[in-house]
C-alpha cells in the first residue's frame, strides 16, 4: 500500500520547483491533490500528468481566494488531509536598500500566506478527524544572515507560527510541523544568486552540494504521512549540515 493512499493533499506554490517535486511525489504515493500557483500555465499543465489532481489559482496573501479555494478543494474531494504551506518567494538586498514594498511583500506571501492556510485549513481537517500541516520555512529561520532581513524575518515567523498552531490545533488530531531546508538547487535560488555564489554554499555544505527539490520532498512525504504521527511543533532540518555545530 502506498503511505498516502486516500489523503487529499492540497500544495500551494505547485507549479515548480519543490512544490512540483512534492506533487509527483505525493500522486506517486497515492495522494489525491490540490494543486495551487499564480502561474496557471505550468500548473494546469502539471495537474493534467497527475492520476487525481486539480488546479486553482491563488494568491496565498488572498483571504477569499483562500476561501474559494478550501470550497472548491472539498467539493471534488470532500475531506482534506494534508496542506503543504510551500509557496514563497526569496529576494535578497541590504538592510539600508530594503524597502517597505519589498518587505511588505515578502512578509505577505511568505508569512500572511502560511498564516491563512493553516486557519482556513484547519476546520476541513478537523471534520475529517485529524491531519497534518507542513510549513515551508528555511535555515534563514534558525540563525540570521545578512542581505536577508526580509525573508529570514517572515522565516522565523513561520517558525513561531507552526509552534502556536502545532499547540492549538492538537487536540483535533492535527500536527503542524515545519521543514527547514538549507541551499536548494530550484529556479528561485538561481533568481537571487549566480553560478559562483551557489557554487560557493554548496563547497560550504558539509554534504559539498545544494539540496534538490526532491530532497525536500521527501521529508514532506514523511510529514504527511502516518509514519509522523507522533510528531509535531518540530523543526525538521534538510541542509546538508548546513547547521551542524
Amino acid at each position: 500500500m502506498s503511505v498516502l493512499d486516500g489523503k487529499v493533499c492540497f500544495i500551494t506554490g505547485a507549479a515548480r520547483g519543490i512544490g512540483a517535486a512534492a506533487a509527483r511525489l505525493f500522486a506517486a504515493e497515492g495522494a489525491r491533490l490540490v494543486l495551487t500557483d499564480l502561474d496557471e500555465t505550468a500548473g494546469a499543465a502539471l495537474a493534467a500528468e497527475l492520476p487525481e489532481a486539480m488546479f486553482l489559482t491563488l494568491d496565498v496573501s488572498d483571504e477569499a481566494g483562500w476561501r474559494d479555494a478550501m470550497d472548491a478543494a472539498l467539493a471534488r474531494f470532500g475531506r482534506l488531509d494534508v496542506l503543504l504551506n510551500n509557496a514563497g518567494i526569496f529576494e535578497r538586498a541590504p538592510l539600508s536598500e530594503t524597502s517597505v514594498g519589498m518587505f511588505m511583500r515578502t512578509v505577505r506571501i511568505n508569512q500572511l500566506g502560511v498564516f491563512l492556510g493553516m486557519r482556513e485549513a484547519a476546520p476541513a481537517m478537523q471534520a475529517a478527524g485529524g491531519g497534518s500541516i507542513i510549513n515551508l520555512s528555511s535555515v534563514g529561520g534558525l540563525f540570521g544572515s545578512v542581505n536577508n532581513i526580509a525573508y529570514s524575518g517572515t522565516k522565523w515567523a513561520v517558525r513561531g507560527m507552526t509552534k502556536c498552531a502545532a499547540l492549538e490545533l492538537a487536540p483535533f488530531g492535527i500536527r503542524v510541523n515545519s521543514i527547514h531546508p538549507g541551499g536548494v538547487d530550484t529556479p528561485m535560488l538561481a533568481a537571487q544568486m549566480d553560478a559562483a555564489m551557489r557554487g560557493a554554499v554548496a563547497q560550504g555544505t558539509p554534504l559539498g552540494r545544494l539540496a534538490t527539490a526532491g530532497d525536500v520532498a521527501a521529508m514532506a512525504l514523511f510529514l504527511a504521512s502516518d509514519a509522523s504521527s507522533y510528531s509535531t511543533g518540530a523543526e525538521f532540518i534538510c541542509d546538508g549540515g548546513m547547521t551542524v555545530g
